[in-house]
């Protein structure tokens, strides 16, 4: 198991990443314009025209999540430093299984899984963050007052 020191380094090398902007550009897109409603929603949005920002997002997380399940990283310490992993996770959750018979992919984003469902109140956060969606997509499409 790796030192606090490790840990602590290895997720200030995460932080790092994140800053790069086309992948800041990847999370507000994947945040704030991809609300999917089916498995099919999540496969368009891999095979379609913002296919490297969805890529690139669930990539960076299921790499990040990768340091925990073979244990570089403390998982108390990841999950105390990345909140952002699990309001990305919990829009593919419901679809998780289909997507994976499509892109005949078993293992795809194991890691994100692996590392979210170990927590404790995993189940509810990720059903509030797909409630909190829903409103959000609603509000952004709602006409914004002058």
């Amino acid at each position: 198991m790796p030192t606090p020191y490790e840990s602590g380094q290895l997720l200030l090398k995460l932080f790092e990443l994140r800053r790069d902007p086309l992948l800041r550009e990847a999370r507000n897109w994947y945040i704030r314009s991809f609300f999917p409603k089916s498995a099919d929603d999540v496969i368009a949005a891999v095979r379609g025209p913002e296919s490297a920002k969805f890529r690139m997002v669930i990539g960076y997380w299921d790499m990040a999540a990768s340091l925990v399940t073979n244990q570089a990283i403390d998982a108390k310490m990841f999950h105390d430093a990345n909140p952002e992993m699990l309001p990305t996770f919990a829009k593919v959750y419901p679809f998780i299984a289909e997507i994976r018979e499509v892109l005949g992919s078993p293992h795809y984003i194991r890691h994100i899984e692996d590392v979210v469902l170990a927590m404790s109140d995993a189940k509810a956060r990720l059903e509030l963050f797909a409630r909190q969606f829903v409103a959000m997509e609603e509000r952004l499409k709602s006409p914004q007052p002058a």
